[in-house]
């Protein structure tokens, strides 16, 4: 409504509350179905992408993303595992705290705790009058804390398809705003192996089709031994090369996917009412950065473009986590209590569990779960300058059932202390990188052997405390705990660790009084 159609006795009014009616006007015209979110999350992804300065990697669509919204620098997943980190993503709270310590699909049979359904990403955003739908990889459990109203049925190795599968939800005659969860399979290793590689060793495909066929509606990119980057935690061989082939040919697949997102929004005149986030619910599938809690394995793209943020094309070096992703999007759907971090039309665990036919109230978890492990990121959008946390915090604790080896790790940006708990264990490996290549030739040639920047045997058989410099290099190449320089840097890292975990209500933290 414009200003003239008010009669002149509402206008006549002191100067000063002028701009307070415009923006009051301009708000209450933004109606509920204006406030769209597609969040995008892929499987096993560094930020290998051209707007975080690789110059191989294929990612026109998520580039236009960053370029008219806010990148993040500093984000971090809590913890390089897929289970265990989607179910940070949909609850806010670090998967120690929630119950989902590893894997949920077939043997491994974690899950989350029931009274989480308070927190839980769709269900507070169906509180707010959401339609909410999932597609692709889900990974979590159980459904009825984490339950969409629809699911959509994609082929999470190709986005393309999975964004097509999208439009008629996306589209639908419905006035409630919507909320799209897209969850790629890419590029997750599997597929099997490819046999056209000239060498003893062949790389694992990365979901991509053999001898260099494409998916329906995909342009492949194919990558050439000599095309890629090899990262600082990789060793530069003719296998890790040969893999990374593979895990970029299938990125490129998922921007794609992006792609076809953006069109359809546009198409239907929804791209200027949606919030569109893009990240990965950890780095890429290689010994060195999956499943370990090294930067390798918890930095991730993260890409937020909120159509009502005046600022575009910002890169924020602010530190977010994955523990910030539920409050954020529920904050930008109107429904944080910012004062006490929780939903504004919470419903506790007790209220929505009071009539279900549930015998065995077990499994519940300690807490009610009235507030987030994480902060909203909404307000410091379009603020290159703004701060968020001045630590994150890392919790691993199983990846597949037969991998106990629980980690916790603390970083201020600079110095990033881990605590292996149980150190005197021999790092334990996921099935699928074990097997990889690139991890077999190395330990093929022996314990000596170079692996990024560490040998074999320093990556198999860990201390207890690992302390670095991040300042260089950005990653993990030599631990400062043994040395008496860092004295000090030591003792105050393990104090704002035992902090944080009290603070984060974490089980492990009786590690500290015995064993």
């Amino acid at each position: 409504m414009e200003l003239a159609q008010y009669p002149a006795r509402i206008l006549d009014i002191p100067m000063k509350y002028l701009f307070f009616l415009t923006a009051l006007i301009a708000a209450l015209s933004l109606t509920a179905a204006e406030k769209n979110i597609i969040f995008i999350i892929t499987d096993d992804q560094s930020p290998t992408l051209g707007s975080y300065g690789d110059p191989v990697a294929y990612s026109p669509a998520v580039d236009s993303l960053a370029a008219d919204g806010t990148l993040f620098s500093r984000a971090y997943a809590t913890t390089a595992s897929c289970s265990a980190s989607r179910s940070v993503v949909m609850s806010g709270l670090h998967n120690h705290a929630n119950g989902q310590y590893g894997h949920t699909h077939n043997y491994h049979k974690f899950e989350s705790f029931r009274n989480v359904v308070s927190l839980a990403l769709p269900r507070v955003l169906a509180n707010e009058g959401y339609r909410t739908a999932q597609i692709g990889k889900y990974h979590v459990a159980p459904e009825e804390v984490f339950h969409y109203e629809t699911y959509l049925s994609g082929n999470g190795r190709n986005a393309v398809q999975m964004a097509n599968a999208s439009e008629d939800f996306i589209t639908a005659d419905d006035n409630r705003p919507f909320f799209l969860y897209f969850a790629t399979s890419d590029p997750h290793r599997g597929g099997g192996k490819d046999e056209n590689f000239d060498g003893e060793l062949k790389p694992d495909l990365f979901g991509n089709l053999p001898d260099d066929a494409a998916f329906e509606g995909v342009d492949e990119k194919i990558y050439d031994l000599d095309d890629v980057i090899i990262p600082p935690f990789l060793p530069d061989t003719k296998e890790s090369r040969s893999e990374l082939a593979q895990y970029y040919q299938s990125t490129a697949r998922v921007d794609q996917g992006v792609a076809r997102l953006i069109e359809i929004l546009k198409a239907n005149d929804l791209y200027d009412k949606t919030l569109i986030v893009f990240t990965a619910d950890h780095g890429m599938a290689f010994a060195g950065a999956k499943t370990t809690i090294f930067e390798g394995g918890l930095r991730v793209p993260f890409v937020v473009r909120n159509p009502y943020e005046k600022n575009r094309g910002v890169v924020s070096k602010a530190m977010i986590s994955h523990i910030d992703i539920t409050p954020s999007l529920l904050d930008f759907a109107g429904g944080l209590d910012k004062k006490n971090n929780t939903p504004k039309r919470i419903v506790t665990a007790k209220e929505f569990w009071k009539n279900k036919d549930y015998v065995f109230m077990e499994n519940m978890g300690k807490n009610e779960y009235s507030s987030y492990h994480g902060k909203s990121w909404i307000d410091i959008l379009g603020k290159p300058a703004a701060k968020h946390w001045d630590v994150v915090f890392g919790s691993h604790t199983f990846h597949e059932i037969q991998m106990y080896y629980p980690m916790r790790s603390v970083s201020d940006g600079r110095y990033k202390l881990i605590w292996n708990i149980a150190a005197g264990l021999p790092y334990p490996f996921a099935s699928d990188l074990w097997a990889s290549s690139t991890w077999q030739a190395q330990l093929a040639k022996g314990p000596e052997t170079e692996y990024g920047m560490m040998t074999v045997d320093e990556y198999v058989n860990r201390p207890t405390w690992e302390l670095y410099d991040l300042g260089a290099i950005g990653y993990e190449d030599k631990n400062l705990a043994e040395d008496p320089h860092y004295e000090t840097v030591l003792a105050d890292m393990k104090v704002t660790l035992k902090e944080y975990q009290k603070t984060m209500d974490d089980p492990w933290i009786m590690k500290w009084e015995y064993e």
